[in-house]
């Protein structure tokens, strides 16, 4: 074990996260289930935000089969808000490729393990580490920026050739003893002392032979990713309330944006809106009134969204033919997987909240 691991565990033992609820669980320190779930949801996501989600996932589905036994409107409803659904299809998707081909269970070979949709390497391998005491090295965002600064690396975490490196300065200082600890340790000194800005490097373990620190450039490293604007993208949501107050919702292609969930059907523009509304529902006439905007940003572009609302209408029977579209009651919206932004305009509209 080298000096940056032994540094790094006597400061988890005295300053780690040890109370997180994936950590421990009535009858087994930290299961292959729980540790698996937890890193999915932590991919680009704060554990002040994951871990609500977290307990009412294992409350609804508290292992493996129970996962894959879901059905996938249950699993994107559980998820809804966390965003990166993908991530939840892909884990439903892992689960029954589990009970189909290993038994039941998450596969202890890494190769098998990483070959799961949605894991790759440093997820499989933090799995591996955490749940199976078994030697993997890690690179998630964290790792990335605490061994960028501790080894004064240029560049951008992401580009191929940086991320070389830094994969090798990770597997060189992953211990073979309680390498459980020392996965969990680096992931808590990136989220709690080496942050993003800020870093505290008053309280870090490994602030003297740090690169970054001793050069006063802490908050120079990692390199940001390179600047690319951000297009934007506008819509026209359709919101149809029948007699009932019932919305009409259609569920989106599995591939795309929010694949799989419920939402609004939309147009390019409010002509192609009520030309599309008029498929659903007698629209009496009506242009539909304006709603307020609603404004989302995803990792590659802006939307933009103008919703168009009708009250009252008269549903046609077009939707009992189209398996992609249904009337909800706001009852049925909570239990569905709506994205959020979907799920706050129907909510805060009148109607809705008289309910």
């Amino acid at each position: 074990m080298d000096g940056f691991a032994r540094r790094l565990l006597d400061w988890y033992d005295r300053h780690g996260r040890h109370d997180l609820p994936w950590q421990d669980a009535p009858s087994n320190r930290r299961t292959p289930y729980r540790v698996w779930l937890s890193e999915v949801m932590l991919q680009q996501t704060r554990v002040a935000t994951v871990i609500p989600y977290f307990q009412r996932v294992v409350a609804a589905l508290p292992n493996l089969r129970a996962l894959a036994a879901a059905d996938e409107d249950q699993v994107l409803s559980l998820w809804s808000g966390l965003g990166y659904y993908r991530r939840a299809r892909h884990l439903h998707a892992a689960a029954k490729l589990c009970v189909a081909r290993h038994g039941g269970r998450l596969p202890r070979n890494f190769e098998a393990l990483s070959a799961l949709p949605g894991l790759g390497r440093s997820t499989a391998g933090a799995i591996l580490a955490l749940a199976s005491e078994r030697r993997h090295a890690i690179l998630d965002g964290n790792v990335k920026r605490v061994l960028c600064r501790y080894h004064g690396v240029e560049g951008w975490p992401g580009a191929h050739a940086v991320a070389g490196v830094l994969w090798a300065h990770a597997e060189a200082h992953t211990p073979s003893a309680r390498v459980g600890d020392y996965t969990q340790a680096i992931m808590d000194l990136g989220a709690t002392v080496c942050t993003r800005t800020r870093p505290d490097c008053a309280r870090c373990p490994q602030r003297r032979c740090c690169a970054a620190h001793r050069q006063g450039r802490a908050t120079a490293l990692p390199a940001p990713r390179p600047a690319r604007e951000l297009r934007e993208r506008h819509a026209v949501w359709i919101v149809l309330r029948n007699r009932d107050d019932r919305v009409l919702l259609e569920r989106r292609p599995s591939q795309g944006v929010w694949p799989g969930l419920w939402s609004l059907p939309e147009a390019s523009d409010a002509d192609t809106a009520r030309a599309a509304a008029r498929q659903y529902a007698d629209l009496g006439g009506e242009p539909g009134a304006r709603l307020d905007a609603v404004r989302h940003q995803f990792t590659h572009f802006r939307l933009l969204a103008a919703p168009l609302e009708w009250r009252g209408v008269r549903d046609r029977r077009a939707v009992a033919d189209a398996p992609a579209a249904r009337w909800c009651s706001m009852a049925e919206i909570a239990a569905l997987g709506v994205p959020a932004p979907v799920k706050r305009l129907l909510l805060r509209t009148p109607a809705a909240a008289a309910k």
